[in-house]
């Protein structure tokens, strides 16, 4: 009998239950995502994911929402505040769970929705800001902090459904 290696992707994170974060996986990080079962995968980079990440996503029959492709966006550009809106829509509706919001690496534009998430969930800034630093590293953006702050939560849209952490 062989043993398999559980081996999460760069930056993997557990949100709220069933709702997860991570920067793109590899091969070897396959095995733990099937594990998850996951049901939605919520894409913020503005490129496609690789090729054997979208093939595990079709083998895995999960749903793929690419919400970075924005034709003018620089890599170094904040995210919108349209992405954010859609991200939080997916993330607000449970029947799309188990779910993964990711990016290239997992840091920025993954948190900066996570940001805004936790700031829906009433969190205070000084928590919000550790957690976008402790999965940013020594990468801090600033103008992803400062979009946070800023961002007006009324304008989700929260269904009569939501998930229950909220």
């Amino acid at each position: 009998m062989t043993s398999q290696h559980l081996i999460p992707p760069l930056n993997f994170g557990m949100i709220e239950e069933d709702l997860y974060r991570s920067g793109q996986p590899n091969e070897l990080n396959f095995p733990f995502l099937e594990k998850l079962g996951l049901k939605t995968v919520v894409w913020l980079a503005p490129e496609e994911p690789n090729q054997r990440f979208l093939d595990f996503i079709d083998d895995q029959d999960i749903q793929l929402y690419h919400l970075g492709v924005v034709s003018s966006m620089n890599a170094w550009d904040p995210i919108t505040e349209e992405v954010v809106l859609e991200a939080s829509e997916l993330v607000l509706t449970p029947n799309n769970y188990p779910m993964i919001i990711m990016c290239n690496l997992g840091r920025h534009r993954t948190g900066t929705i996570v940001g805004c998430l936790r700031k829906l969930q009433r969190w205070n800034l000084t928590s919000i800001f550790e957690e976008y630093r402790r999965y940013a590293g020594p990468k801090v953006r600033v103008l992803n902090e400062q979009f946070i702050e800023l961002f007006d939560t009324d304008l989700v849209r929260v269904p009569i459904d939501h998930p229950k952490w909220l």
